[in-house]
C-alpha cells in the first residue's frame, strides 16, 4: 500500500513512498518542491483513488487532472462482467445455446465493435456450433433489454475512449439515465470526476510508464518470495533504477 509516481515523459521515478496517506504525499511535495517549481506541472495523471482528486490542485495548482484511460474501460468492463454474470444465473438450462454462449464467450462482448467479425463464420468452442462473432453476441443481447443496455454504455464508452472524442464522452455523462444495474455505478463515479474523465480523451498521458515501474516491482517481489524486511525491500527497488 505505497505511493508511487513518475515522470510521464521521461518515465523517471519522482517517490516511492511507504504508505499513500494523503499526509505524507503533501508533506513530501511541500517539502521536497516549491510552489513555483509545483505550478509547472502542467498534469498530473491518476487512477481512480477519490483521495488523490482532494488535494492534487494543492500541490499542483496549474495542473490539469487526467484519469487513467485503462482504469476507465476496467471500470465498465467490471459492470459489464458483472451483468452478464448475473444474466448468465438467470438461464435454467445450463445445455442451451444462450447458457454457453453467455459463459463461454464471455470475451466476445468486451471487444470493441470495429474488432467484432461480422462476416466470417467460425467454429465457436464451448458453444459447439458454427457462427460469426456478431451472431453470438446478438443472440446473448437478446436475451435480456438491461444487459443490452449496459452492452451499448461499455460500447460508447470504449469508443469515446479509444477516439479521444471528449463532445460524445461528455454526452454520455450528461444524458445517461439510471438502468438499474452494476453500470449506474460507474457512470456515478465518472460523472463525480467529469472533469477529469473529459480530460483523459483530450490528452495522450496515460499512467503506462507507471504501471511498468510496479509490474517491476511485483516481479521482483514474486522472484524473491516476499521480503520480511520493509527496509530491504525498499532497497533492492532502488537498485533496480541505478
Amino acid at each position: 500500500m505505497s505511493f508511487n509516481c513518475c515522470d510521464s515523459v521521461t518515465h523517471e521515478r519522482v517517490v516511492l513512498l511507504k504508505d499513500r496517506l494523503s499526509k505524507s504525499i503533501i508533506d513530501y511535495f511541500e517539502s521536497h518542491f516549491s510552489l513555483v517549481e509545483r505550478g509547472n506541472v502542467l498534469s498530473v495523471v491518476v487512477d481512480m483513488n477519490a483521495a488523490y482528486a482532494s488535494f492534487i490542485h494543492r500541490l499542483f495548482p496549474n495542473a490539469k487532472v487526467i484519469i487513467d484511460r485503462f482504469h476507465i474501460v476496467q471500470l465498465a468492463g467490471k459492470a459489464l462482467y458483472k451483468e452478464r454474470v448475473n444474466l448468465v444465473q438467470t438461464v435454467p438450462d445450463t445445455h442451451s445455446r444462450i447458457h454457453r454462449i453467455l459463459k463461454s464467450q464471455w470475451k466476445l462482448f468486451h471487444l470493441q465493435a470495429t474488432e467484432i467479425d461480422a462476416t466470417r463464420v467460425r467454429y465457436l468452442f464451448g458453444v459447439n456450433e458454427y457462427m460469426t462473432q456478431q451472431n453470438a453476441i446478438d443472440l446473448g443481447l437478446d436475451q435480456s433489454p438491461q444487459f443490452k443496455v449496459v452492452y451499448q454504455i461499455y460500447q460508447d464508452l470504449l469508443q469515446a475512449i479509444r477516439t479521444g472524442d471528449s463532445k460524445r464522452m461528455t454526452t454520455l455523462l450528461n444524458h445517461y439515465r439510471v438502468t438499474h444495474t452494476e453500470m449506474d455505478t460507474v457512470m456515478a463515479t465518472l460523472r463525480k470526476n467529469k472533469i477529469a474523465v473529459i480530460n483523459s480523451c483530450l490528452f495522450q498521458y496515460s499512467n503506462g510508464p507507471l504501471e511498468g515501474i510496479n509490474r517491476k516491482i511485483k516481479v521482483l517481489k514474486r522472484n524473491c518470495y516476499g521480503f520480511r524486511n520493509r527496509e530491504n525491500f525498499f532497497t533492492r527497488i532502488a537498485l533496480i533504477y541505478k
